[in-house]
């Protein structure tokens, strides 16, 4: 069996402060208006909540552009209200994971603005400057928001490096100073009483000195950031994650996980390393990025099961023994799962969740992903709010190579401001998010779809998650979700997800991917026994040689001798 942790055993929620709860009715939800729904998010039966970035920041990307560490945004509230959700987490025996983002600041922080202010400031080797080419950038490199990677800025007459907005300039972490600042601040934090920390892009804090022009896909203005030899994984990333590790995250004891764009199997059992030199755990991107193509997210393509299958359990067998996968299907930079791979019904949320939370690994829960949420349907590009969708729209057809109308579609089906409506608490106006004006526009369906409805429905999305997690935390049944060992089966079949969990007591689970009925007949590999039926979405299943499977039907069986 795997070594226990109580991270391994845990399910998190993630929060995005922004749209969760306005207790103040200015239409952004805050950090009072979290603390008023912890109760909520402690009868889902999750035990860590993971908070999107809530530090002081300009909002130029909704927070990831932070311009100091110490302190709250304003918005949000203030560190006393921090204080207090704090300790009434606590208080409820939920732990609070931060977001940490330190790839990059906002350009509005202290050291940014001593960074740039001359070549000779105390502070300019903190962040990335280099000199032009030619009248051009420093290489080809095009930022993950469209347009180039670097930005010149006139006062010095250098470039400055930025992965994403121009108002994000990346850090240089070969600077020892910046590691000293960055760790100082990680300890506060730990010091102050938090649980532990996702770590923003940590796969990407050391680039190579060389900085090679990226190949250039067809169809791009740019070479992207994010191919190989670009700024993912690079030469020192696992020797300043061990320093961190050594110097700050080994005092306490925390969950931590990184999200780590292009990451290999490889590389993910050396950053999330059985031996805990590093991180608890990793965010990799492989299945989700399976609709999409290397040189473009933007397509309404599906992707095949077979694939998807094949892809998680590579991580699965992949990491075993070796490191712990992270289980996660949403999150605030992906469009709602129920409309993306499946057909936006409740049973289609469960079967997907079902699928997800037994597998082994840590589960993670986006904001109303346990409602089952479902893309919103925003009509012009006006209506978005995020950098990312409105920059790649301009810049896409701008240089003719969308159609407005195709983009758009695109658009729609794979922007991240599908994860960022506000949280359908109720069926009263904007949602019960806010009794002001939303900061971005609320899903019409909510006067239907929406948590106070589901409390009071036995059979609802919201009633099923909280019996699939307590199957998890609670059951007699929860060292073999968590620790078991996996093994797919029927890898080609295109519409049933099957798979073994085996170990002392095998778990089988079913789960019919599909909006119609389907046969399935049990491969040979399932283990003779008494089975006994964990949970299921319809109507309750005998195993035997042959299953009927209802629509998005999934079902969990123990098979005991």
């Amino acid at each position: 069996m795997e070594k226990r942790a109580w991270w391994k055993e845990s399910v998190v929620y993630q929060i995005y402060p922004r749209s969760f709860c306005d207790s103040n009715g200015d239409g952004i939800g805050d950090l009072p208006g979290i603390l008023s729904k912890l109760d909520y998010v402690r009868d889902l039966g999750v035990n860590v909540i993971w908070l999107s970035p809530v530090y002081r920041s300009p909002n130029d990307d909704n927070g990831y552009d932070i311009s100091d560490y110490r302190a709250i945004m304003d918005e949000f509230g203030t560190m006393e209200d921090f204080d207090a959700l704090l300790a009434a987490a606590h208080e409820r025996g939920l732990r609070i994971v931060m977001d940490l983002v330190v790839n990059h600041t906002s350009d509005e922080h202290p050291w940014f603005i001593e960074s740039r202010a001359s070549r000779s400031s105390e502070k300019r080797d903190w962040y990335i400057w280099r000199e032009g080419k030619d009248g051009r950038p420093p290489n080809n490199w095009g930022s993950a928001f469209s347009g180039s990677a670097w930005e010149w800025d006139e006062t010095t007459r250098m470039y400055y490096l930025h992965c994403f907005s121009k108002k994000q300039p990346d850090l240089n972490w070969d600077e020892p100073a910046v590691r000293d600042a960055v760790f100082d601040m990680m300890t506060w934090w730990c010091e102050k009483g938090i649980d532990g920390f996702r770590m923003d892009v940590i796969s990407m804090i050391s680039k190579r000195a060389d900085m090679p022009d990226a190949p250039l896909e067809p169809g791009m203005l740019y070479g992207s950031v994010m191919a190989p030899g670009g700024v993912c994984n690079g030469p020192h990333v696992h020797e300043y994650l061990r320093e961190m590790n050594r110097r700050v995250l080994s005092r306490y004891d925390l969950l931590t996980v990184g999200e780590t764009a292009g990451v290999t199997l490889e590389e993910a059992r050396r950053y999330a390393n059985a031996d805990g030199t590093e991180l608890s755990m990793v965010f990799q991107f492989e299945h989700v990025g399976l609709d999409a193509s290397p040189a473009d997210k933007w397509s309404t393509a599906r992707v095949p099961l077979p694939a998807l299958k094949k892809n998680l359990a590579k991580w699965q067998t992949g990491l075993e023994g070796q490191a712990w996968n992270s289980l996660f299907f949403c999150n605030h930079d992906q469009p709602r799962v129920v409309s993306r791979w499946g057909d936006g019904s409740p049973q289609a949320a469960k079967c997907l969740a079902t699928a997800l939370h037994m597998m082994q690994g840590t589960p993670y829960v986006y904001q109303g992903e346990e409602l089952g949420m479902t893309n919103c349907p925003f009509g012009p590009i006006g209506n978005y709010r995020d950098l990312e969708a409105i920059n790649a729209y301009r810049e896409l057809t701008e240089a003719g190579l969308r159609e407005p109308e195709e983009l758009l579609e695109a658009i729609a089906f794979k922007a991240r401001d599908n994860a960022r409506t506000p949280m359908q608490w109720d069926d009263s106006p904007n949602a019960g998010f806010t009794s002001g004006t939303p900061w971005i526009m609320v899903n019409p369906n909510y006067p239907t779809l929406n948590a106070a409805a589901q409390e009071a429905d036995p059979d609802s999305v919201l009633q099923y998650f909280r019996r699939l997690i307590r199957l998890r935390r609670e059951s007699r049944w929860k060292d073999a979700v968590v620790y078991n060992r996996f093994t797919l089966l029927d890898p080609e079949d295109e519409h049933i997800f099957a798979y073994l969990r085996p170990g002392e007591t095998p778990l089988l689970v079913v789960c019919n991917m599909t909006p119609e009925a389907r046969l399935y007949r049990l491969p040979p590999e399932v283990p003779a026994g008494r089975a006994e039926l964990l949970l299921s979405n319809g109507a309750p299943l005998s195993l035997g040689p042959e299953l009927a499977l209802a629509p998005w039907q999934a079902a969990v069986w123990a098979v005991v001798s």
